[in-house]
C-alpha cells in the first residue's frame, strides 16, 4: 500500500540523489525564488551593496553567518559569478540545512526500496509510487477553478475540461501535480486548496502566444494557458506539459 506521506519536489530529488534547482525553491519560499530570479535577470552592479558569498543561518535560535564556499567571506557578488551564488544559496537552503534528516530518512527508505530500484524513477513518478494514485474528481476541480482573461464559457476552457474529463486517473494525477506541486487532493476537496499565502483555488490565466507549452506556478496553483487555435493543439501541449513538466518558468 501507499504511505500517507507527501514531500516537496526537492525532497523527492534528494531521495533520487538529483541536484536541486532554483525552480525547487519556488515551493519552499516563493518570495525568495522571485528575488533570486530578479538577481539572475538584472545587473547586480546597480544594487549598490557588497554581497559576500555568505548566508545568515539560524542555529538553535542563534544567527550565524556561514560562507557558501571556502573563502566566501571575501568573494563578492558580481554579474559574472551571480549564477554560482544563486546555485550555492539554493543548495544550502534546500539540502545542507536538512542534510542530517535526509541521511537518516534515506537509510530507512533504502531498506524498503533499494537505491538502484528507486533511481529509475523521476521525482514525479516517485511521488505517485510512494503516496499512491489519488482519486481526482474533475467536476470538483472544475467547480473550484478561477479564470483570468478567460471565462467558463470560453471555447478553449470548454476544450480543456473535455480533455481532462477524458483522462485516465494517472494523467489526472499528473495534471494536479503539475499545477499544485503535489498529487495530493486536500481533505474536503479542491475548495480547500492552499497556496503559499493561504487559501488559493486552481486558476487558469490567459497568456499570449499559441505556439508555447503551458506553464504552471505551483505556489499559486496556477496554469498559464495560451489561446490555442483548436482542441487537438491544446491536447498536444497539455500532454507535453503534464508529462515533462514546465513548472516555474517565469513568475506570476
Amino acid at each position: 500500500g501507499a504511505l500517507e506521506a507527501f514531500f516537496t519536489r526537492a525532497f523527492y530529488k534528494h531521495i533520487l540523489g538529483e541536484p536541486v534547482s532554483l525552480d525547487d525553491l519556488q515551493a519552499y519560499d516563493p518570495d525568495l525564488h522571485k528575488s533570486y530570479l530578479w538577481l539572475l535577470e538584472n545587473d547586480v552592479s546597480e544594487i549598490g551593496i557588497e554581497q559576500p558569498f555568505t548566508l545568515a543561518w539560524d542555529e538553535f535560535g542563534e544567527e550565524k553567518v556561514v560562507p557558501l564556499k571556502d573563502g566566501g567571506e571575501s568573494i563578492f557578488l558580481t554579474n559574472e559569478n551571480k549564477a554560482e551564488y544563486v546555485a550555492l544559496v539554493v543548495e544550502a537552503k534546500l539540502s545542507k540545512s536538512i542534510a542530517t534528516q535526509i541521511k537518516a530518512f534515506l537509510r530507512g527508505f533504502h531498506e524498503v526500496i533499494p537505491k538502484q530500484l528507486a533511481s529509475i524513477f523521476r521525482e514525479k513518478e516517485l511521488e505517485l509510487l510512494i503516496s499512491g494514485m489519488p482519486e481526482i474528481d474533475v467536476d470538483d476541480l472544475r467547480a473550484n477553478t478561477e479564470y483570468h482573461g478567460y471565462s467558463a464559457s470560453s471555447p478553449i476552457i470548454k476544450w480543456f475540461w473535455e480533455i481532462v474529463s477524458g483522462f485516465e486517473q494517472e494523467n489526472k494525477a499528473k495534471l494536479v501535480q503539475f499545477v499544485t506541486g503535489t498529487s495530493r487532493v486536500p481533505l474536503g476537496g479542491f475548495s480547500q486548496l492552499v497556496g503559499m499565502s493561504g487559501p488559493q483555488r486552481f486558476q487558469i490565466h490567459r497568456v499570449e502566444g499559441s505556439d508555447r507549452v503551458l506553464t504552471s506556478h505551483t505556489c499559486y496553483n496556477q496554469i498559464d494557458l495560451p489561446e490555442y487555435p483548436d482542441k487537438p493543439t491544446l491536447e498536444r501541449f497539455l500532454m507535453i506539459a503534464i508529462t515533462y513538466g514546465s513548472e516555474g518558468f517565469g513568475f506570476a
